[in-house]
């Protein structure tokens, strides 16, 4: 039988609801709290980096240029920047004289080869981390898994075949022959200038950013970046590369066509 509406069996029945709708109330926000405490917990990552552009368009006049990389951590530590261009096979010779000639005889060939490779540093890579470590990761010239394919010569050949490689290609200025600063601002915050030459190779390049703590990687972030050709000079590349044919023909015409032309030109004169 139901209590009278106004008894006191009644009052205190909804006096309990109150309560427990309270409750339930105060729990649920509570637990939200806690949930929106946690969400931005995980959003704070110790380290962010970008680029000032992604894509590097090689035109007819085009000479070199320089790309800004800026990012910011969430404490103290050293920032290392790894620059990679795409990977590519490459065949070392040695030259050896024939008689009175000089002629290729031994050969190496390599695979993953970074066509593009600069390292930048807020300190010194020794003093950042030790030699297993920049190893793991391929930090420095020294560090850098060229992968043999073939080979004519001996094992204890192959050490100086892996130092022309690498010194050809930082006479090219492909490869850095120091670690470049990068520079560590006031809140926490960090910039290189990137700068790419007017030989650059086309391709996919990455552009990868430590954090070091303690001698150890504790962030990492893979910044990409596209270098390709752009306007007339691409499309005679492309049709050079893919119709190689029909282009040496056409450039035999074009030849032919000017020497006729500058020949009556001549005769007129």
């Amino acid at each position: 039988m139901r209590a009278p509406r106004g008894s006191p069996r009644s009052r205190r029945s909804l006096w309990v609801g109150f309560g427990v709708g309270a409750l339930v109330g105060v729990l649920s926000f509570a637990a939200l709290g806690l949930l929106a405490s946690a969400r931005a917990q995980q959003t704070v990552v110790p380290l962010v980096a970008d680029l000032s552009k992604h894509l590097v368009a090689i035109t007819t006049g085009f000479t070199g240029t320089d790309v800004l990389l800026f990012g910011a951590t969430d404490g103290p530590g050293d920032v290392v920047l790894v620059v990679r261009g795409p990977l590519t096979r490459k065949v070392v010779r040695k030259k050896q004289l024939w008689g009175i000639i000089w002629a290729n005889r031994d050969s190496v060939t390599y695979d993953n080869v970074p066509a593009y490779y600069q390292v930048f540093a807020s300190r010194a890579l020794e003093d950042i981390a030790q030699t297993s470590v920049r190893a793991r990761h391929q930090i420095g010239t020294e560090h850098l898994a060229f992968n043999l394919v073939e080979k004519s010569v001996t094992e204890s050949f192959l050490p100086g075949f892996r130092a022309a490689l690498v010194r050809l290609k930082q006479k090219q200025h492909l490869y850095g022959e120091r670690t470049l600063p990068v520079a560590m601002l006031a809140n926490r915050l960090f910039r290189a200038e990137l700068h790419f030459p007017a030989n650059v190779p086309t391709g996919s390049y990455s552009v990868e950013v430590y954090l070091f703590r303690d001698g150890d990687v504790v962030s990492a972030e893979i910044t990409p970046l596209v270098i390709s050709k752009t306007g007339v000079g691409a499309d005679l590349f492309d049709f050079a590369h893919q119709r190689s044919a029909l282009y040496g023909v056409a450039a035999i015409i074009v030849a032919i066509a000017s020497g006729w032309a500058a020949a009556a030109a001549f005769r007129r004169v």
